[in-house]
């Protein structure tokens, strides 16, 4: 499964990446995240490894990051690993004007096992989702500029 968003933040990009790029800043707009926790490297540099922890319904779902590329202001890659799922996330950071800041992000899921089967019966939930985090970042960096 493969699809790519959009979105418009109403804040300058050199503010729109300080507030994304803050761990601590991580829980305001992930929706669930109990923990970040620093497994591997530098974190928040390419080649750093850690695991987000998320409350999912009555339990909880791990995943590794891996920082692929941090060339910011402009990219951001990511993937991300749990059981049965692998999340390549490219993010693009483009400015407007200098007040505004277009966020890009290219989602590619690949499935094995049960997950497949999930990513069939509800895959359409997974756009939703992103996008759901992507609305969550704009309210608080917009709340915070």
């Amino acid at each position: 499964m493969e699809y790519t968003q959009d979105i418009i933040v109403n804040v300058p990009r050199q503010r729109f990446i300080e507030l994304f790029d803050n761990v601590e800043n991580m829980q305001q707009w992930m929706d669930g995240l109990l923990s970040f926790e620093p497994l591997t490297g530098v974190p928040g540099q390419a080649g750093a490894t850690s695991k987000l922890t998320f409350k999912r319904g009555r339990g909880t779902m791990e995943m590794v990051e891996t920082i692929v590329r941090r060339e910011l202001p402009d990219h951001f890659d990511a993937n991300y690993d749990a059981k049965g799922v692998h999340n390549i996330c490219e993010n693009q950071f483009i400015e407007l004007d200098g007040t505004a800041t277009k966020w890009v992000a290219h989602n590619i899921f690949e499935m094995k096992g049960f997950m497949k089967v999930v990513g069939v019966l509800f895959g359409s939930s997974f756009p939703k989702e992103s996008y759901k985090s992507m609305e969550a970042f704009k309210a608080f960096a917009e709340a915070n500029a």
